[in-house]
């Protein structure tokens, strides 16, 4: 795709995908259309602008030196960032790199609502901090009875946490506290813990940890993202120092950003070679235990509906490696069709498109069930809260699956 960008196309437009990068990207396009036909969107919405290449010519037109509408500002919000495009581009068209730089643009020029702006400010002033977050679930908690269904689903019940193991192994792996999981589903970390524990790994809980920064990353909120990366960068650092060996994600959306931090950092004289370090040392749980003699565990004999969060399979690409795992140690996994598609959630998707995020979600749904299992299991949290507000079956982290 032919494209040169408007000269006021600067630095302080973009991230780290500087102007060479996003006019790569956008040559590598050769309108082929593959993406559409595993965008959810496009095959909901079926409109050209509402698949990765319409909205990739939008973002060209705006990089281009065209004026960004509102209309464009909806086209592009409608997208879930699932990156299931970029797992079926047979040119490898960095799509998830353009759409943020695209939006982060696009938001500038043309503006928000009231409401928007208010609903945006507060997703991404409360969500990413973890206090916060905390006290305003306790709030819904007690508010329940007066919400609206809809907003009552979402809310999932307090669930009581055990005591993390003390172990004293010689190995060592790390894992951030995030923002959103400790509150809605603190048995995951615990869960990863003691499976570790029992595999001769110690998890330490690294201090002054925060969120990784995606909510605020995708949300246009960028320096505020970054800030976020740096505490953890900084936080991380003395551990990795000590021979920590990993740092552990338990959310697949946390461990595709976290992924990214040497990118994002990498023109940054203070944090490029940190931000690097970093990055390398990060796994999910799947890849950890990948590596291991998992004899020790045993299937409980439930059949399971596994559900491959988008940030898993299109992010990091570790798809069907949690399946493994599971199918390793006994359990019997049930087919689930169209497995490539997003459930919905997608960060705070279900918030923002909440008519989109149910019609994806009932179909996700539909699809997991469809062979009765007797649980649902994902590999991320807000897929988890997500599915569980509407799901027959109850809805686990696969860790949790490891006894």
């Amino acid at each position: 795709m032919h494209t040169r960008l408007a000269d006021h196309i600067d630095a302080t437009h973009l991230d780290a995908s500087g102007r060479g990068e996003l006019e790569a990207i956008l040559r590598a396009c050769v309108h082929c259309g593959f993406c559409n036909a595993t965008c959810p969107t496009y095959q909901l919405l079926g409109d050209e602008l509402d698949g990765p290449r319409g909205r990739i010519y939008l973002i060209k037109q705006v990089l281009e030196g065209q004026t960004a509408t509102r209309l464009t500002q909806t086209h592009l919000d409608r997208c879930l960032t699932c990156r299931a495009c970029e797992t079926t581009c047979p040119s490898g068209v960095q799509y998830g790199r353009l759409l943020d730089a695209g939006r982060n643009i696009v938001d500038r020029q043309a503006g928000r609502g009231v409401i928007d702006r208010l609903k945006r400010n507060v997703l991404v002033r409360v969500f990413p901090y973890r206090r916060r977050f905390e006290l305003l679930l306790k709030m819904a908690r007690r508010l329940r009875p007066l919400l609206p269904p809809d907003l009552n689903s979402k809310i999932p019940h307090a669930t009581p946490q055990g005591p993390w193991p003390r172990s004293k192994h010689a190995r060592k792996m790390g894992i951030l506290p995030g923002c959103v999981q400790p509150a809605l589903a603190p048995a995951i970390d615990l869960a990863a813990a003691r499976v570790l524990d029992r595999l001769g790994i110690a998890l330490l809980q690294v201090e002054n940890g925060a969120c990784c920064g995606a909510l605020p990353y995708h949300l246009s909120a960028q320096d505020r993202a970054l800030a976020l990366a740096r505490k953890n960068i900084d936080a991380c650092v003395p551990y990795l120092e000590q021979g920590m060996e990993a740092i552990v994600s338990t959310a697949s959306g946390c461990g595709v950003m976290a992924k990214d931090y040497g990118r994002l950092f990498k023109e940054d004289p203070v944090y490029a070679e940190k931000a690097a370090r970093f990055s390398a040392t990060v796994k999910d749980i799947a890849e950890v235990l990948a590596g291991e003699d998992l004899s020790c565990f045993q299937a409980s004999g439930h059949s399971i509906a596994f559900q491959s969060p988008c940030t898993l399979q299109h992010g990091q690409r570790l798809k069907g490696l949690p399946e493994a795992i599971l199918q390793k140690i006994g359990y019997r996994l049930t087919p689930v069709s169209d497995a490539h598609l997003c459930c919905g959630s997608a960060g705070v998707y279900s918030l923002l498109q909440p008519e989109l995020s149910v019609k994806l979600r009932d179909g996700k749904l539909q699809a997991l069930q469809a062979a009765r299992p007797d649980l649902i299991a994902t590999a991320n949290v807000g897929c988890l809260t997500h599915l569980q507000a509407a799901s027959q079956q109850k809805v686990v982290h696969w860790i949790e699956l490891l006894h």
